[in-house]
């Protein structure tokens, strides 16, 4: 399942729906990703997520079905916020369920890495030293390649 929302949400209480929904669960993994404080020594004041509705749910929606391709999944989330957001707010949730705990946490780790570099969604940090648009990271680059199938590379 997929949600783009402005709301927070809540960790506990959407684990909970996954796991009461399917007793073929025996492996979840989750990450939720925060609002950072600081970018370098530059205090960060709010962060600003801008996408374009329809392409970004087409885009996460793809990438839901890759993982459930490549692994035997029960059930997969991603929550992830959009509009103004200050240090310590909730950005993006992804939990992935599955009979064993390793399709769990490598689906986890695949959509997490592919969604710091493909998903559309644009951040402006507000900080100390004023309004910057953040770029890809090449960490972030690489972890996600180590995901590409023969043919992508």
């Amino acid at each position: 399942m997929i949600r783009v929302q402005k709301e927070d949400f809540d960790i506990g209480g959407e684990i909970s729906k996954i796991l009461k929904s399917n007793t073929e669960i025996g492996g979840l993994s989750s990450f939720v990703g925060i609002v950072r404080e600081y970018s370098g020594d530059d205090q960060i004041k709010t962060m600003t997520l801008e996408h374009y509705p329809g392409m970004t749910e087409k885009k996460l929606d793809d990438l839901e079905v890759e993982a459930r391709e490549r692994w035997d999944l029960k059930d997969v989330l991603i929550v992830h916020r959009y509009g103004c957001l200050e240090p310590g707010d909730q950005i993006v949730l992804v939990v992935t369920a599955s009979s064993h705990r390793q399709d769990a946490l490598e689906s986890c780790q695949f959509l997490i890495d592919w969604l710091k570099t493909e998903a559309p969604f644009w951040k402006l940090e507000d900080r100390e030293s004023g309004a910057h648009w953040v770029k890809a990271r090449t960490a972030d680059c690489e972890a996600a390649s180590k995901w590409k199938t023969d043919t992508e590379k």
